[in-house]
């Protein structure tokens, strides 16, 4: 026996049966986006999303990200009404050349120089100035991180872990032992590779004390997958915390350090 909506034995007619059904098929199909969202919306969050920035660079790289994600959307929406109504009128004589001109030239030629000058706009504020900003020297190896950062008694030498005061801008000098790695915490701004005999300079900031996860973006062998660190950013106005560097031979984020 088949029960309705309300609990009621329902009708087995034919027609019940149909009702019934198609009442299902409406909710089922009401729920689907919904349920198909969900993992797509999970994939926003989280240690490594660039989606949710805590410091001035990585909110311009993710400001950057939703204007092409817009400028993708509307784009679509134009192209799939312009085919719409191509197929709603049907063949006619038409003159292909403003077409070719101005939807083919013209209108990619402006996307694309206000996309590149609104990159070059964010991507020039994230650039290292000398104006005497914290500085940490960051040293790669495989398959981990050494960092030297000033201390209260002078320079500390850490493994694996990363000490940087809140608000302030922080300079990463990067260089390499071995192999090309790349420098990347998601959410405090974007990568920047460590090249053996070369000094490269990150400019960045965290809005917040706290804690951030930190990778090597670079394939550089084996052990790449377990190349991580972690940055603890704390309050300038407060205790400082214990830089102690850790005990001889300590295994680091990723490795030892040889």
């Amino acid at each position: 026996m088949f029960l309705d909506g309300i609990g009621k034995a329902a009708s087995l007619a034919p027609g019940a049966l149909g009702s019934h059904r198609h009442r299902f098929l409406v909710r089922v199909r009401g729920k689907a986006p919904a349920a198909a969202a969900v993992p797509l919306l999970a994939g926003c969050d989280g240690a490594f999303s660039t989606l949710t920035p805590a410091g001035p660079a990585a909110s311009g790289i993710a400001l950057l990200w939703w204007v092409m994600l817009g400028g993708a959307g509307l784009i679509t929406i134009l192209v799939l009404s312009l085919a719409w109504i191509a197929l709603r009128s049907g063949p006619r004589a038409t003159v292909e050349r403003p077409w070719t001109i101005w939807g083919g030239l013209a209108f990619p030629l402006a996307v694309l120089a206000m996309l590149v000058g609104f990159a070059l706009w964010i991507g020039e504020r994230m650039i290292a100035r000398d104006d005497g900003a914290f500085a940490v020297q960051a040293e790669a190896y495989q398959w981990g991180w050494s960092f030297v950062q000033p201390g209260p008694d002078g320079p500390v030498r850490t493994e694996g872990v990363l000490y940087v005061p809140a608000r302030q801008p922080f300079d990463i000098v990067l260089t390499s032992r071995d192999v090309i790695h790349s420098f990347w915490v998601p959410q405090l701004g974007g990568k920047m590779d460590a090249i053996p005999g070369r000094r490269n300079v990150h400019r960045l900031q965290a809005d917040a004390p706290g804690r951030y996860e930190g990778l090597c973006a670079e394939f550089c062998g084996l052990g790449h997958a377990a190349m991580r660190f972690e940055v603890v950013v704390y309050d300038p106005s407060g205790p400082l915390p214990d830089l102690a560097p850790l005990p001889q031979g300590s295994a680091s984020a990723g490795g030892t350090a040889p």
